[in-house]
């Protein structure tokens, strides 16, 4: 048949026009002529008119995903999550990457405001502005955000529970026998920098250790600033443990145990923070703490969803989501 019609779709799946249409746009259909529907849709060949229903609908059937830096492989997971729940409701995903646009993530809320996306999902893990956050809330449509959320409870946002992955770091290693364990903090512009280190300071009270500021160390998040960290750290013989505050410091640091002729873990345990696909690789295998990504992307999607399809009131709903992490045991701590 040659360019099918919602008439056509509705005469083959033995139902109205406009059930056809209301399952086009998202709503909710009996199981029964759910089936009838894909069925005829696939026997057809039907592709929806996207202007027509732009039109009928006033949406334009889209959701702005704004990521930090599109290429970065960490936040596929995320992405995945996302498509997982919005392609299932009839929506598209539209990416853009914040680092190529000349505005950065303010330059995006033209989209809104422009009408050219139903709603907005921002993924970010830097530290977000007071200021930018008034500007969000006053969108007219839409947001969640992924990541730092600026203690903002008006707005939906979505994080892992970086203060809990860190507690359960420590006392993994307070059970090894571990007294003395320096930690790697990273830069400040990271909303997670802070709570991890919330989350050190406080699970160091709670086994009853003392917090040692000649332990603790500032970093840049990278595999040479954990690598050039890690040769101050091993001048202190009584450090026993490295908490790394994300893998590819804590890989760094790895290699320079390696270098300076420690071995890891008999001389000197390390644990990282991430769970990124080289940390299962590298020898000896990092244990560290996986956050749980695919599930953040989930979990901001369905806010979205439950907004633009079932028109579900979320102004009393939890608004932040801090989801748990998981802690991944491998091979580079030892009983002391």
């Amino acid at each position: 048949m040659k360019n099918p019609t919602i008439k056509d779709v509705a005469r083959e799946a033995n139902t109205s026009k406009s059930t056809v249409s209301r399952y086009l746009n998202g709503a909710k259909v009996k199981k029964k002529t759910e089936k009838a529907l894909e069925e005829a849709i696939k026997k057809l060949n039907y592709f929806p008119n996207a202007n027509a229903r732009r039109l009928v609908s006033d949406r334009a059937q889209v959701i702005g995903i704004i990521v930090d830096d599109i290429s970065n492989f960490f936040y596929s997971d995320i992405l995945r999550g996302i498509e997982n729940v919005i392609n299932k409701f009839g929506f598209h995903c539209a990416y853009y990457s914040r680092t190529s646009y000349y505005q950065g993530e303010w330059g995006f809320m033209d989209l809104a405001r422009e009408k050219q996306v139903d709603g907005l999902i921002l993924v970010s893990f830097l530290k977000r502005s007071k200021i930018f956050m008034k500007q969000i809330m006053e969108l007219q449509l839409p947001v969640a955000l992924i990541g730092d959320a600026e203690f903002e409870d008006d707005i939906f946002s979505v994080d892992v529970n970086n203060q809990l992955g860190l507690e359960k770091l420590v006392h993994y290693l307070a059970k090894m026998g571990h007294k003395n364990i320096a930690y790697i903090e990273g830069p400040d512009e990271f909303s997670a920098t802070y709570w991890r280190k919330q989350g050190f300071e406080r699970a160091l009270d709670q086994i009853g250790l003392s917090y040692n500021s000649d332990y603790v160390f500032k970093s840049d998040w990278t595999e040479s600033g954990g690598y050039q960290t890690m040769e101050r750290i091993l001048e202190n013989k009584d450090i026993t443990a490295v908490i790394a505050s994300n893998d590819e410091m804590a890989i760094g640091s790895i290699r320079c145990a390696h270098e300076h002729n420690y071995r890891v873990p008999q001389d000197v345990s390390v644990v990282g923070f991430d769970d990124i696909l080289v940390s299962k690789w590298i020898y000896p295998a990092l244990t560290t703490v996986k956050q749980p990504l695919y599930k953040m992307g989930q979990a901001a999607a369905k806010h979205m969803v439950s907004h633009l399809v079932d028109k579900n009131d979320c102004t009393n709903k939890q608004k932040r989501l801090l989801l748990e992490p998981e802690i991944i045991i491998r091979q580079s701590c030892k009983q002391v």
